[in-house]
């Protein structure tokens, strides 16, 4: 039997002139600002080696996330609640259930904030020297990760802030290009549809696998609901309106660079956005253009998922799954989930540039890749049930054919998303749910002593 999660009548502090609930837009930019990230600037060359045929693969993967999206809408319209998939795993599964889709979901947060600030440093690099040294560089990752921690501390007014401010400037330079490029648009560039000695399955298969996680936070406004106002219609709207808006940044900017650059030449560039600018506008200041709206795009980033890594924990607390330290609100914000996500995140980044080339640090990121999936997966599971038991309070019955099919379809793309983690992934991916277990059986414990 589940219990009910805990909706508690917010503070005198969390009803602050800091506290402010997410409208629409800034639900939306959550949504896309946390899918795009810095990917998109190498996704162009990564997948050119299997030919145009990628486009395939995109397209496959957007309907994927689009049914993932429409079943997160489906979920939060029922249960407009912060903690998203916790909640719906819980709800549906009870309390290991919970606890596995925060866990992992909390896993994937802080470590993803490491990668972002460190893949954020290169492209700060560009623009100011900061990699000469060691010391210069950690300095950099930290205050990347710690700046986007302090706007969410500062209270869900100015993460607002920050982020619908972020998305707009990412987002009108990689429109300009993934739009104005098609005026420059040579088809002569684009090199054969399928290249390579693969099939055409393999091909298709072999560039998702690369283009597989690219959409990895649909979910941002469903684990923000308590966060977004009037929850039932805008966390939907928003999960939907988010995942399409980076969808048309993907796939046009991703064709207009296949016709901008010749083929030979961007299977083998680092830059593949930065050719592609200094194709349309001539001259060199493209790989400039480039740095600043990837660093744009990554500290938006970065904002975004600081305060999911925060509300996951925070929703499992409330319920007893998690420490009671992170219940305590302030501004609307869940301090101490904050400042403990920054904190592994930055001891994490100093490990990585310490530790060397043989450091464990891009294992850890491959792994999150995996952990991301359990919460999806458990979504659309708890989606099913609801829909396969009959529970009138849980299911619209004029939309039960579609809200299946949908579900169906989302359940397949998050399994194909942990096919495409691959072993090792998977394998030490494991390994991390384990030790879950471990922390899951002391909390419970604790809470039935209780």
């Amino acid at each position: 039997m589940t219990s009910t999660p805990l909706i508690t009548d917010p503070t005198p502090d969390e009803r602050s002139k800091h506290a402010r609930s997410f409208g629409l837009p800034i639900a939306t930019a959550l949504v896309m600002g946390n899918i795009i990230g810095g990917g998109i600037f190498l996704l162009p060359a990564s997948v050119a080696p299997y030919g145009t045929i990628s486009l395939v693969a995109f397209g496959v993967l957007t309907a994927g996330a689009i049914a993932l999206a429409l079943v997160f809408g489906r979920l939060a319209r029922r249960h407009p609640l912060t903690g998203g998939p916790y909640v719906y795993a819980r709800e549906a599964f009870g309390d290991f259930a919970g606890f596995l889709a925060a866990w992992s979901y909390w896993i994937t947060t802080w470590v993803s904030n490491a990668a972002l600030a460190v893949a954020a440093v290169g492209y700060l690099d560009v623009l100011v020297p900061v990699q000469d040294n060691k010391a210069t560089t950690i300095a950099a990752a930290l205050a990347l990760q710690w700046l986007p921690a302090l706007a969410n501390l500062a209270g869900t007014r100015y993460v607002g802030a920050v982020q619908l401010t972020a998305t707009v400037l990412k987002f009108v330079p990689l429109l300009l290009v993934a739009v104005g490029g098609l005026f420059f648009f040579d088809s002569a560039n684009l090199g054969p549809f399928q290249a390579g000695d693969t099939s055409a399955v393999g091909a298709v298969s072999a560039s998702a696998a690369i283009l597989l996680f690219s959409y990895l936070g649909v979910e941002s406004a469903a684990v923000s609901a308590g966060e977004v106002r009037d929850p039932q219609r805008n966390v939907g709207r928003a999960t939907i309106l988010g995942t399409l808006g980076a969808a048309v940044i993907y796939l046009l900017g991703t064709l207009s660079v296949f016709g901008l650059v010749a083929h030979d030449r961007l299977v083998e560039s680092s830059a593949p956005f930065s050719a592609a600018v200094n194709t349309m506008f001539g001259g060199s200041w493209g790989g400039t253009a480039v740095a600043c709206m990837a660093l744009v795009s990554m500290v938006g980033a970065l904002n975004g998922w600081t305060l999911l890594s925060a509300q996951t924990p925070y929703a499992a607390a409330k319920d007893g799954l998690f420490p009671q330290v992170f219940t305590h609100k302030r501004r609307g914000v869940p301090t101490y989930g904050v400042l403990v996500t920054v904190v592994l995140a930055s001891l994490l980044t100093v490990y990585n540039y310490t530790a060397g080339p043989e450091g464990v640090f891009e294992v850890l990121v491959l792994v999150t890749t995996f952990t991301a999936t359990v919460p999806y997966l458990l979504s659309t599971a708890a989606q099913i049930y609801f829909l396969a038991s009959g529970r009138h309070d849980r299911v619209d019955r004029p939309r039960l054919v579609r809200d299946a099919i949908l579900a169906v379809v989302a359940a397949a793309f998050s399994l194909w998303l942990v096919a495409g983690s691959g072993y090792a992934a998977v394998y030490q991916g494991v390994l991390f749910l384990f030790a879950g277990v471990l922390v899951y059986a002391w909390m419970s414990a604790r809470k039935n002593r209780a």
